[in-house]
């Protein structure tokens, strides 16, 4: 996994090649710049000492310095762009392959929301920290040969600080890499709890249960605390150790230099030069914190290539062909949820699905409509495998109304026709069907109403999802617990007119309403995720417990 984030590293640094060569001309402007600031200051302050005219010296200082601002400037607006477009490509590439997962995927919410905010922000940070370390390096290695260059006396005191500032990066990044990553793996653990907690507020509040929630939502946090805690320890004796190692090695080198002056090896300007080029030589030291970036960065571009390199299924090569909306499944197993079901959907029939809550209902419809796929053994669509359909193909012939649909778009009529081509007029009868053209006529805006401003009850946003599947005008359509929040006259009516406005359409409905089955040509009981029947209502109601499974009576009251 560290092989294929540090692979991932290399590929977001090359992203923008452009930006990138700019930022290393202007990183090597500015370390050109600033090795030559301190000899500069250096013939500066000897012209002044000597009395002679020193304009030149002074322009030539001036001219540095100003370069050196510059280019600090232009690094900076280019470290900006870069960063953006890296995290955007890699919001991109983690948000295709979560929806290519789609419900196979194993991350939880929050944490995916982790990781597509701060992780793509961490790791979107490599090429400017790369660039600005090689740079570092570049002027500390400079700084040490101008030094040699004065006296090589003062550049043998520097090199003396060299192992310990080795020893200090080597130490920092051995004690950082753990807690990152474990800091990142935490955050995205509460980030997940919070996302499910947010989800359930009016549960958590009915149920006076805010205490306990709390606790469950911040049970990881003494994790995250040591985890930070240990990262701040980390700096803090890097900063303190960088702290006194820099002073330390200006001293010695001061003292070798004011030898020099004495002996009349060097002047006053070459002592100021020479403080200035320790400074420039332990930048690599003062610029530890930037080693600690780099891990985050590594930390982060490993979770993202958990996501990426999850496994995805093969495009499919066949495409649909002309059929009633027949499905059938053979010995199909999920983990969890159903075990070894074969069962046979016939075209143009309307099945109802019913059985207690846990028994496999949504997994089975899922499998049904190509949402989930089966750990084991085959689904079919007309005859063909629907694992070797094309997606886009499977799409637009099986449509899903749930329970709590997610509207998507800018309005009301986009949220109906999204994911179709539905057009105003079919939008409209869509919703129609659904019994929902009523509530939108009279909207400020209509079909326009902007979707942020249209507060919608449970029941409205079910048949605005409804009419979403409907618009589609699927050879299949799979309700599960679509109709849950109307009220039987409501459902009656709907379903009347998906059959009016659909008519001979495969219909899939999970239903917990026993006025619902008895309305299905078919209805598929499921108990402990097996079929346990198959046939009309009427036929298995003289099962007590069939009949317990909508009243809810226990198996000693049957």
């Amino acid at each position: 996994m560290a092989g294929s984030a540090d692979r991932l590293l290399v590929k977001v640094t090359a992203l923008d090649r452009p930006r990138l060569i700019a930022l290393i001309l202007s990183a090597l402007a500015g370390t050109a710049a600033g090795l030559l600031l301190p000899g500069a200051l250096a013939a500066a302050v000897d012209a002044v000492v000597a009395g002679r005219p020193s304009l030149p010296e002074v322009s030539w200082l001036i001219v540095l310095g100003v370069t050196e601002i510059a280019v600090g400037l232009i690094g900076g607006i280019l470290t900006a762009r870069m960063t953006a477009s890296a995290t955007a490509w890699l919001r991109r590439k983690l948000t295709d392959r979560y929806l290519a997962l789609g419900t196979r995927s194993t991350f939880a919410d929050g944490d995916a929301i982790s990781r597509l905010t701060g992780d793509c922000t961490g790791a979107g940070l490599v090429a400017s920290v790369v660039v600005q370390l090689g740079s570092t390096t570049l002027i500390s290695g400079g700084a040490v040969v101008l030094l040699a260059l004065m006296d090589w006396r003062l550049a043998l005191v520097f090199l003396g600080s060299i192992p310990f500032g080795l020893m200090l990066a080597r130490t920092h990044l051995k004690n950082t890499a753990d807690d990152v990553l474990t800091y990142q793996e935490v955050s995205g653990e509460l980030a997940a709890r919070m996302v499910d907690a947010v989800a359930g507020l009016r549960t958590i509040a009915a149920s006076g249960t805010a205490d306990r929630e709390a606790d469950r939502v911040l049970r990881p946090l003494p994790k995250l605390s040591l985890a930070g805690r240990g990262m701040w320890r980390t700096q803090a004796r890097m900063v303190w150790r960088s702290g006194l190692l820099l002073p330390a090695v200006e001293l010695a080198v001061l003292a070798a230099a004011g030898f020099g002056v004495l002996e009349g090896r060097l002047t006053v300007g070459q002592v100021l030069a020479a403080l200035g080029y320790v400074a420039l030589g332990m930048g690599l030291i003062t610029q530890i914190p930037l080693l600690t970036t780099l891990s985050r960065a590594r930390s982060c571009a490993r979770r993202i290539t958990e996501v990426l390199e999850s496994p995805v299924p093969e495009p499919g090569e066949l495409g649909v062909v002309p059929g009633r909306g027949t499905l059938e499944l053979r010995g199909v197993t999920v983990e969890g949820a159903l075990r070894d079901v074969d069962l046979l959907v016939r075209g143009g029939r309307f099945t109802a699905v019913v059985g207690r809550s846990g028994s496999g209902k949504s997994a089975l419809v899922n499998v049904l409509g190509g949402l989930l796929s089966p750990d084991e053994g085959t689904v079919t669509l007309d005859g063909r495998p629907l694992e070797k359909l094309r997606p886009y193909e499977l799409r637009a012939v099986v449509g899903f109304a749930f329970e709590r649909p997610a509207l998507l778009g800018a309005t009301i009529g986009d949220a109906v026709g999204y994911g179709s081509w539905a057009g105003e007029a079919a939008v409209r009868a869509a919703c129609r069907s659904a019994q929902v053209d009523d509530l939108i006529v009279r909207l400020p805006g209509g079909y326009r109403t902007p979707l942020r401003e249209t507060p919608l009850s449970g029941g409205e946003a079910q048949r605005i999802g409804l009419a979403r599947a409907i618009a589609h005008a699927p050879r299949v359509l799979i309700l599960d617990d679509a109709t849950a929040s109307l009220d039987t006259v409501t459902e009656a009516a709907v379903e009347e007119a998906i059959e009016r406005t659909l008519p001979r359409r495969t219909r899939v409905v999970v239903t917990h309403r026993a006025a619902t089955a008895s309305r299905a040509d078919t209805v598929v009981w499921l108990e402990d995720g097996r079929v346990r029947a198959v046939g009309p209502h009427e036929k298995l109601w003289r099962n007590p417990a069939y009949r317990a499974v909508f009243t809810g009576m226990g198996a000693e009251q049957r």
